[in-house]
């Protein structure tokens, strides 16, 4: 196969490369040679290569989003979507839309709403989705994906009644009187789920397919994500890639693998770090609490503003451990969703109690870390783990998490810059389709600590958090690379790894605002010109 030299590039976050270096060349996959493109073409006279003139575009490392649902995000661009709706009239609005041409019987189901950005902060419950149809089903999942509402129809196709008992490790929302509200919380959306269509292997597949293409259109390189709740196996996830790989997709995977297919992959014989240069399997994916936004992330002291709660552990200590002493045995870290400093201190102690050493040259990973103290961060220090961040949470939760959580919690609060200074490697990702896959907007987030275009609070919330732009970058590189285990062959620009690159069409090294504007020019993995504007 005949190389490809890339020329006339501005390489970004690169301070190791000589100032005067404009060009790459490229064999195999692999960066083999770093230089001037007048030097390099001489070198390369009279050989056979393939040329691509990146005509001044600056050039970084490729993109990489540690933390995702490819399968989620794909079925969300077909959904109804309200990222942006700001009133429940509008949702209703949506929903009576959607009602009016999709045919009696099938499910109305769409994502992503939040009440905070209500006026007041009420969604519509189930008697108002009543007024909206009594023919369709409505499930409707909340943006953190840990709360849900449905109508009467959905609780109907559930089976669930007013006398209903809440699951273990969920419940159902009640008004005064005793009677369902709309509200479904963590695993009491099981049944509702379960009811549900399931989606055929080609609409599976399909919907990879656009999640895919739509991150390399936003200049990822690759992600890493856990898909297998929607695509039901190993095995079927593993066809879906291959087949995707082979009709020429280009986008790298880290498969995170849900902890009830682990039975499945010892079957399989898979081990973490198992794959190739396109997929790879990563940890063992558990949760350990559920989201601020509806107060099901566990606290260690009551919520400030819903005294009579601190939230859900999702599964007992005796579970976490049995989990986890299972995973172990098959050679998997373990990849812990815990917001909460309640489960952040249950998900330490698990670790704690089943050291990694010996097991996998993967870290176990501490996934999103949004409250924290002093206390549980010295422990972090201690253990071989990344956090899992996700910049773009600020953006959308402030200013009301101050208000659940309260000011005696707000100094350890998605406190980013103190887990990077205390040395606790940390790796960016989007929660997409919970949060925009755009990795700009992460970046962004990370450094301004606001929303995009917001002129107040000027400083950002918690601005003693905010990030520069180089470490927010980072987290997207170099941090990504390492929470996979794979900072020798990717994450920054040297001769030996491989040749992914976010091309963009600007200079964002100083200026937090431009990211705002940033357009992605080129985005090339292995070499391979994956997507270009």
């Amino acid at each position: 196969m005949a190389g490809t030299l890339f020329t006339h590039g501005k390489f970004a976050f690169s301070p190791h490369l000589p100032a005067e270096a404009d060009a790459i060349y490229i064999e195999n996959g692999i960066i083999s040679a770093i230089g001037t493109t007048q030097d390099l073409s001489l070198q390369l006279a009279g050989k056979d290569y393939r040329h691509v003139n990146w005509d001044g575009a600056y050039v970084l490392p490729g993109l990489v989003d540690s933390h995702m649902h490819l399968s989620m995000h794909g079925m969300k661009l077909s959904m109804l979507d309200f990222s942006d709706v700001t009133s429940k009239e509008e949702m209703i609005q949506l929903i009576r839309q959607r009602a009016e041409v999709t045919p009696a019987g099938e499910w109305i189901v769409g994502l992503n709403w939040n009440e905070n950005n209500f006026d007041p902060p009420i969604p519509p419950l189930r008697t108002e989705l009543d007024e909206i149809t009594t023919q369709h089903p409505i499930y409707l999942t909340r943006t953190c994906f840990h709360a849900f509402l449905g109508n009467s129809l959905a609780f109907a196709k559930a089976g669930v009644t007013s006398s209903s008992p809440d699951p273990e490790a969920g419940s159902f929302g009640r008004d005064e009187a005793g009677e369902l509200n709309g509200w479904i919380y963590e695993e009491a959306s099981a049944a509702f789920t379960a009811v549900q269509p399931e989606p055929d292997y080609n609409t599976k597949k399909e919907a990879i397919r656009r999640a895919c293409q739509d991150a390399l259109r936003l200049g990822l390189t690759a992600s890493h994500t856990e898909d297998l709740r929607f695509l039901g196996s190993i095995e079927t996830m593993l066809q879906i890639y291959r087949e995707l790989h082979a009709e020429g997709l280009h986008f790298r995977t880290h498969q995170l693998i849900f902890y009830t297919h682990l039975q499945e992959a010892q079957a399989l014989g898979l081990r973490a770090g198992d794959g190739d240069e396109w997929l790879r399997i990563g940890a063992a994916k558990l949760f350990s609490d559920g989201a601020i936004g509806g107060r099901t992330a566990l606290l260690q002291q009551p919520y400030s503003d819903a005294p009579h709660t601190r939230g859900m552990a999702i599964h007992t200590t005796a579970q976490l451990h049995e989990i986890t002493s299972y995973a172990r045995s098959l050679g998997y870290p373990i990849a812990v969703h815990a917001i909460g400093d309640g489960a952040a201190d249950l998900t330490l102690s698990t670790m704690e109690a089943h050291p990694l050493q010996g097991i996998s040259h993967l870290p176990d990973r501490f996934i999103h870390a949004q409250v924290l103290d002093q206390q549980l961060l010295g422990r972090m220090t201690q253990l071989p783990l990344i956090a899992d961040i996700q910049p773009r949470f600020v953006a959308s939760d402030f200013p009301w998490v101050m208000e659940r959580v309260g000011a005696e919690r707000t100094d350890y609060l998605y406190a980013w810059k103190k887990l990077m200074d205390a040395g606790v490697i940390c790796a960016g990702g989007s929660d997409a389709p919970i949060e925009p896959l755009d990795p700009m907007l992460g970046i962004h987030a990370a450094v301004t600590r606001r929303r995009p275009y917001a002129t107040e609070p000027a400083e950002g919330y918690l601005p003693q958090e905010r990030l520069s732009i180089a470490e927010a970058v980072h987290l997207f590189t170099v941090g990504s690379a390492q929470a996979a285990g794979e900072e020798q062959e990717r994450g920054s620009i040297h001769v030996g790894k491989a040749a992914d690159f976010t091309v963009i069409d600007r200079d964002i090294t100083t200026d937090s605002e431009s990211l705002l504007q940033t357009a992605i020019r080129m985005t090339v993995v292995n070499g391979q010109v994956a997507y270009q504007a």
